[in-house]
């Protein structure tokens, strides 16, 4: 890679962090206003629909609070204890958010069955109205400006929240449910409506848990995926074949495993070449980390049992 492509790629890593950060920052700001009008609102009129509501943001108060602290690692150069880079940081920040989330809804769907065991003690006050309308401007303004910055991040860590920004609306709407429920004489629609937004939050973190194991654990990609880089690879004028592929996940960008057969009779400088553009081209896609590849020479035979990568 030139010096200047190396600059250049320095220059979007920089941009990359700095959007990062600040999109975390107004997560973790967004999030903590919606926890203190909704449980100031749910502690004086004792509804169980807001408080559930305000507990899901004080987990995604903590998970903005992680991505920002941990998240930020990714875009670190590799070192010496991390040869390869920190991708890994990024889906272990997502799933640590997904964990949170589960336990907090399992437990919010404990306190809900109790509210509809227990008598009711909610009171209908146009101010909890007001609460949750606030709740939901805030939920999409944010996941509006997440996921702005996002398209040019394309982090799994801020996919996550703002997944959770926009699941955050659909548990409002329940709380606004539970809470007309309560104007209409029916109090205990509160206990129902928080016990929804339980289940909703468990669903929501079980399912950001379930895709970021799977780049954790070094995953291979979608067969569409593989496909595509295979194709790529034999584009290449000086390509005969293309053979013992194998892709997979290392953290959130895919790593390329090769075998390349060209012209035997080149010099070991034009496969050199060769190898540095073929590489250079799998790393200009947008979801490609390390490329490893291996020349082989053409037409010898030795790799006609191999797979040739279609």
């Amino acid at each position: 890679m030139s010096d200047t492509a190396v600059a250049e790629a320095g220059l979007k890593s920089d941009a990359a962090r700095e959007g990062f950060t600040r999109a975390s920052v107004v997560n973790v700001l967004g999030n903590a206003a919606k926890i203190i009008v909704e449980t100031a609102a749910g502690l004086t009129f004792g509804s169980v629909a807001l408080l559930a509501d305000a507990g899901h943001s004080v987990a995604d108060l903590v998970a903005s609070v992680v991505v920002l602290v941990w998240g930020r690692s990714v875009y670190a150069d590799p070192d010496e204890r991390h040869p390869h880079g920190h991708q890994r940081i990024e889906p272990l920040t997502a799933l640590f958010v997904g964990s949170v989330i589960v336990l907090l809804g399992l437990n919010l769907l404990y306190r809900s069955a109790l509210g509809l065991i227990e008598e009711p003690t909610v009171s209908f006050s146009p101010i909890l109205v007001g609460a949750l309308l606030f709740s939901m401007v805030d939920m999409y303004l944010l996941y509006w400006y997440t996921m702005r910055v996002n398209e040019r991040v394309d982090s799994s860590a801020l996919d996550a929240l703002a997944a959770d920004c926009l699941n955050d609306i659909y548990t409002t709407i329940a709380a606004l449910v539970g809470i007309a429920g309560v104007f209409l004489g029916y109090p205990v629609l509160d206990a129902v409506a928080g016990a929804l937004v339980s289940l909703l939050v468990v669903y929501q973190g079980a399912d950001i848990g379930h895709e970021n194991v799977s780049y954790l654990i070094g995953a291979a990609p979608s067969e569409e995926q593989r496909q595509r880089i295979v194709s790529k690879l034999r584009s290449h004028p000086d390509v005969v074949g293309v053979h013992d592929v194998v892709v997979f996940y290392d953290g959130t960008r895919l790593e390329v495993e090769a075998h390349i057969e060209v012209d035997g009779e080149l010099t070991l400088v034009e496969a050199h070449d060769i190898e540095t553009e073929l590489i250079d081209s799998l790393r200009e896609m947008s979801d490609i980390g390390d490329v490893h590849l291996h020349l082989d020479p053409a037409g010898i035979g030795e790799w006609k049992d191999a797979d040739d990568g279609s």
